[in-house]
């Protein structure tokens, strides 16, 4: 249970997300009913916050991103921010494991009119990332990792297979309350997220930095690395 002092800076945190969002983003019907949808089908709610989502929108247009994979879609909130960044001829291809989230984020990129430039693929990313790498001959200029944490280090992995020069790769929810820095832990989440890191750190192809966040999502935070070198094929 939280004590006093963590619940008191929570409702802070989320203040002034509120108010933040309320200054910044302007209200958006569609994205309000895709979170009311996913909550009322039981999805879990780990959807990024609206700051979050116009963050990496944000990145998208700077970086004049066209090709996007997504590794963890949930109900297809965060896919939606990023899809409306691509330009005409883009493609965001995002990978989930649960077929029931699956057909939510179907269902909501749909409604949002954004279904044609989404490639939605069904199953444990470590089996259906082959069949992208087959498919998509072209690296992606934007990955985004937000699934399961024990497996960041494979999905950085492929990340790094299937980028070029350039390429950003974001990775989510890598503060975990602050347990990343107990290497002792025994929770297999905290681990992944130090392996993963860990590797950001040790790979020379990788420039890289990472946040803390505090916001209406607790405290946690993201790390971004930019491809800096040809990957070595032989």
């Amino acid at each position: 249970m939280k004590n006093v002092n963590t619940s008191s800076a929570q409702h802070s945190w989320t203040q002034v997300d509120d108010y933040l969002n309320k200054l910044l983003i302007p209200s958006d019907s569609l994205l309000e009913q895709t979170l009311q949808s996913n909550a009322e089908a039981g999805l879990p709610a780990h959807d990024v916050a609206p700051n979050q989502g116009k963050l990496l929108q944000l990145l998208l247009q700077i970086h004049g991103a066209a090709r996007v994979l997504e590794i963890g879609t949930l109900g297809g909130y965060s896919t939606i921010w990023m899809a409306r960044a691509l330009p005409e001829h883009g493609k965001i291809v995002t990978l989930e494991a649960d077929p029931h989230h699956a057909e939510m984020a179907r269902t909501n990129l749909t409604r949002a009119g954004l279904i044609n430039k989404v490639d939605l693929r069904i199953g444990p990313a470590l089996t259906t990332l082959p069949d992208v790498q087959e498919d998509y001959r072209e690296p992606f200029d934007f990955i985004f990792i937000d699934a399961d944490k024990p497996s960041n280090p494979d999905y950085l992995r492929w990340a790094l297979r299937l980028s070029r020069p350039g390429s950003l790769i974001i990775g989510d929810n890598i503060v975990r309350d602050g347990e990343v820095v107990h290497p002792e832990s025994t929770d297999t989440r905290v681990q992944g997220v130090r392996h993963f890191l860990k590797l950001i750190a040790e790979n020379p192809r990788l420039e890289a930095t990472a946040l803390q966040t505090v916001g209406s999502k607790g405290y946690d935070g993201f790390v971004i690395a930019r491809v800096i070198e040809h990957h070595d094929t032989k």
